[in-house]
C-alpha cells in the first residue's frame, strides 16, 4: 500500500488528484469545528468534558460526523443524511418500477437517480436537523449536564430556523465536496469524508482508553487494544477479500467469417456481499425505542423496560437483538441487490452457461443456492465483528464507539482497499499507455 502512494506522488497527474483530495480533507475537518450561529460553545465544551466518552443515543451519528455533531457544528450532520438517502433509494429501486427503469438506462438513469439522492439528502438533513436543534434546546444532547440546556440560550423561532437552515447547508457542502473528490481526486468521495470522519475520533478514543486504564498506568489496557484492533483489521481485510469465483462459458459463435466469444470467466461472489450496510440497519433500528423512551414523559412500564433492557450496549437482551438483525439484514439486503434470475438471463441472452448447469432457471437456482450458502458465513462474521464493542465496552470501559468496533473497522478497511485498488489501477493504466506509445 505504502509503494503504491510513493509511485502514485511520482506521477504528476495522480499527485495532483492526491494533493486536491487532501485539500478538500482539510476543509472538511475545519467545516466540523466550526460552531454554527445560536450556539453556547463553551457550554457545549463543558458538556462534553464531563459526558466524556459517554455519547449515549447520539453516538453512531457523532462517529459518521467526526464528533461534529456533538459540538453542534457545521457540518454537524455530516454524511449520515447522504449514506440514509442513499440507502433508502437503494431499497425504493426494487420496489418502484420507475428507479428500476432509470437503473437500467445506464449513465443518464444513474444521473437522474443521484439527483433524487440529492434532493432525499436536503430533506434528511432538514429534519434531522430539526431534531437535534430541538434536542439541544430541551437539553436531551447531554443528559446528567448541569448546564444542558442553556447550551441554545435564545430559542426564538428566528434562531432555531437559522441553525436548521445552517446544518442543511453545512451538509449540502459536504455532499458537494464528496462529488469534487470523485470528479477531481482519488477514489469515491463520500466514502473518503466518511473514512476520514471515523478515523479522527480513533486518537481520543484510544487515549481515553489509556487514561481509564489502571494496569501499567494504563499502557497494558492501551496496548491490548492496539493488538485486538490488528487482528481485527488482518480478519476483517481477509473476509472482505473473500469470494466464491463461479465460472462461466460463453459458446462461440460464428457473424460472418469471424468468431466471436469461446471465453472463460467467472461471477465473483463476495463472502460478505452485503458489505456495512446490515450493521447500520441494525444500530439504527435499535435506537429507535431508546429514542422514542428518551422523549416520552412518565413512568409507564414500557419505558422502564426499553431503558433496562435496550439502552444498555452490554445487557444480553440488546446483544442477542443485535446479533439476529445483523444476519437479517444481512440476508435481506444481499436478496435485493442481487437478482440470481436478472443474472441468469443476461448470461443466456450472451450465450453464456455455467459448466454442468443448464442455462435459464436452473442457472438462477444454482446461484440462489451458492449465494444462501455464502451468506451464513458473512452475516455471522458481521455479527462477530459488531459484538466486540460491546466486549470493550465490558472490559476497558469502553464508550460503544470503540475505536476498533465492526462498523469503524468495516468502513476504514472497506474504502482503504478500494482507494489502493484505484491507485494501483491508475498507475497501471499510465503505464500501458507508456508502453503503447
Amino acid at each position: 500500500m505504502l509503494t503504491a502512494f510513493a509511485r502514485a506522488f511520482k506521477t504528476p497527474d495522480l499527485r495532483k488528484k492526491l494533493l486536491f483530495t487532501l485539500g478538500i480533507i482539510v476543509v472538511y475537518r475545519v467545516g466540523t469545528h466550526v460552531p454554527i450561529p445560536g450556539v453556547d460553545y463553551r457550554n457545549v465544551q463543558t458538556c462534553i468534558d464531563a459526558a466524556q466518552a459517554n455519547q449515549g443515543l447520539f453516538g453512531l451519528v457523532n462517529m459518521f460526523s467526526g464528533g461534529a455533531l456533538l459540538q453542534i457544528t457545521v457540518f454537524a450532520l455530516g454524511i449520515m443524511p447522504y449514506i440514509t438517502a442513499s440507502i433508502i433509494l437503494q431499497l425504493l429501486t426494487v420496489v418502484i418500477p420507475r428507479l428500476e427503469a432509470l437503473k437500467k438506462e445506464g449513465q443518464a438513469g444513474t444521473a437522474k437517480i443521484t439527483q433524487y439522492t440529492r434532493y432525499l439528502t436536503v430533506a434528511l438533513a432538514i429534519l434531522q436537523g430539526t431534531g437535534l436543534v430541538a434536542t439541544a434546546r430541551s437539553g436531551a444532547l447531554f443528559q446528567g449536564c448541569p448546564v444542558a440546556s442553556q447550551i441554545v440560550p435564545d430559542q426564538s423561532i428566528f434562531v432555531t430556523i437559522t441553525m436548521v437552515i445552517t446544518m442543511t447547508a453545512g451538509t449540502a457542502a459536504v455532499m458537494w465536496l464528496g462529488e469534487l473528490i470523485t470528479d477531481r481526486g482519488i477514489g469515491n468521495g463520500m466514502s473518503i469524508l466518511m473514512f476520514i470522519s471515523i478515523a479522527a475520533t480513533f486518537p481520543s478514543a484510544l487515549w481515553a482508553i489509556k487514561e481509564q486504564g489502571s494496569l501499567a498506568d494504563g499502557w497494558i489496557e492501551f496496548g491490548t487494544v492496539i493488538a485486538v484492533g490488528l487482528v481485527m483489521v488482518g480478519l476483517v481485510v481477509f473476509v472482505e477479500q473473500a469470494q466464491r469465483r463461479i465460472p462461466v462459458q460463453y459458446a462461440k459463435r460464428m457473424i460472418g467469417r469471424r468468431s466471436y466469444g469461446g471465453t472463460s470467466t467467472y461471477i465473483p461472489l463476495k463472502v460478505n456481499q452485503a458489505g456495512v450496510i446490515p450493521v447500520i440497519f441494525a444500530s439504527s433500528l435499535l435506537y429507535i425505542p431508546a429514542l422514542i423512551a428518551q422523549f416520552s414523559s412518565g413512568t409507564s412500564g414500557w419505558k422502564t423496560w426499553i431503558e433496562a433492557h435496550l439502552v444498555r450496549g452490554d445487557h444480553p437482551i440488546y446483544v442477542t437483538l443485535y446479533f439476529l438483525l445483523i444476519v437479517f439484514f444481512a440476508f435481506f439486503y444481499v436478496a435485493i441487490s442481487f437478482n440470481p434470475e436478472e443474472v441468469a438471463d443476461n448470461m443466456k441472452k450472451y450465450g453464456g452457461f455455467i459448466p454442468g448447469i443448464r442455462a435459464g432457471r436452473p442457472t438462477a437456482e444454482y446461484l440462489s443456492y451458492v449465494l444462501n450458502r455464502i451468506t451464513w458465513p458473512g452475516s455471522l462474521y458481521l455479527g462477530l465483528i459488531a459484538l466486540v464493542p460491546t466486549m470493550a465496552l465490558v472490559g476497558f470501559g469502553a464508550n460503544q464507539n470503540f475505536p476498533f468496533g465492526g462498523t469503524s473497522i468495516l468502513i476504514i478497511v472497506g474504502v482503504g482497499l478500494e482507494t489502493v485498488k484505484q491507485i494501483e489501477s491508475q498507475l497501471q493504466q499510465r503505464n500501458y499507455e507508456g508502453f503503447l506509445r
